[in-house]
């Protein structure tokens, strides 16, 4: 599964998040961004959160006045299969960043402002399956721009790219 970053969004917390073209990943997330409220937010398991453009494509098509950064999400990503993207998934972004998938986000009374009628359950996997946005652990730090690719990678994928960081 081969896709690309359409926008990197940040904030220095709360919603919405506003784009930047390149950004340096940490374990932590991407510098420079911030959250309101860590114990909900951030973290090493939430370090990223990653949406599709085209289910906010959808949304908006619904009437939902959503747009890119607007749920919060650090990265849009496009041409993923977004219903098959789940936990324990290995992405490479650009060149450097590896990311595990760590588990589907909860939608937050926050985001209602992007939604008719405020409706953010919209985006609960629970209540529709495959429209959730996804929490991801940095593996490998590094750079990333607008336009990279966003790749879904095995583990023995994974574990070359590792090796061959360290040398081996």
């Amino acid at each position: 599964m081969r896709g690309r970053i359409v926008q990197i969004n940040v904030s220095s917390g709360g919603v919405p998040k506003r784009p930047v073209a390149r950004a340096r990943v940490t374990p932590l997330g991407i510098e420079g961004d911030g959250h309101r409220n860590t114990g909900l937010h951030g973290g090493p398991d939430r370090a990223l959160c990653l949406f599709s453009i085209e289910r906010i494509e959808a949304l908006q098509a619904e009437g939902h006045p959503v747009e890119p950064g607007a749920l919060g999400e650090n990265l849009t990503v496009a041409e993923l299969d977004w219903v098959s993207v789940r936990p324990d998934d290995l992405f490479r972004l650009g060149e450097e960043v590896l990311v595990q998938i760590t588990r589907f986000t909860s939608p937050c009374a926050n985001v209602r402002a992007a939604f008719l009628d405020g409706a953010y359950s919209r985006v609960s996997q629970k209540r529709y399956p495959g429209w959730s946005r996804v929490y991801a652990r940095v593996l490998v730090p590094g750079e990333i721009a607008t336009g990279d690719a966003a790749v879904r990678v095995t583990p023995a994928e994974v574990a070359r790219h590792l090796a061959a960081g360290l040398g081996g």
